[in-house]
């Protein structure tokens, strides 16, 4: 595993969280362990590790919790997006690639615990895609959430909300 000295971002869904980090890892991922899939609500945690000492938090701090012995799960507190798996003991904070304000920046190089992996997982390029223009009700509820949406922007806000 290799560091790279590059600056990200990220936080929470509702913004409450911030972090950035100065340096990451080359070991962005797909766990597909049961406990991953737990922790994210999802059929895989997406995630790349962080340098501990690279991480900072620069708006609030994340709620944890204790999924193993040597793990904790970090969360936020007020809309529970799930931000990071750490090993307490280990070198690295991997933070959740959907919690980064870049996400695209980090294409996954490995499948990790592909024990809990859906036997259907790579048949999903296959499954069609329904976007706004096919189905009319579709449009009109995308149009609806965004006239109310209280999601933090994919970027460092002096404030949220504002």
């Amino acid at each position: 595993m290799q560091r790279i000295e590059r600056q990200i971002t990220g936080g929470c869904q509702c913004g409450v969280l911030r972090y950035a980090a100065s340096a990451v890892m080359d070991n962005a991922h797909l766990c597909h362990c049961r406990m991953c899939q737990k922790a994210v609500g999802g059929l895989f945690a997406a995630l790349v590790a962080v340098p501990r000492e690279a991480l900072a938090w620069t708006r609030g701090q994340p709620s944890r919790w204790r999924s193993s012995a040597e793990v904790d799960r970090g969360f936020c507190g007020q809309c529970g997006t799930p931000l990071f798996y750490e090993n307490v003991t280990g070198a690295h904070v991997s933070v959740t690639l959907g919690s980064l304000d870049d996400p695209a920046a980090f294409k996954p190089v490995t499948h990790d615990g592909i024990e809990g992996r859906m036997p259907w997982f790579f048949d999903l390029a296959q499954v069609p895609d329904f976007g706004e223009t096919e189905q009319p009700s579709q449009a009109d509820w995308a149009a609806a959430i965004k006239v109310s949406n209280r999601q933090h922007p994919d970027h460092d806000t002096e404030r949220w909300p504002q």
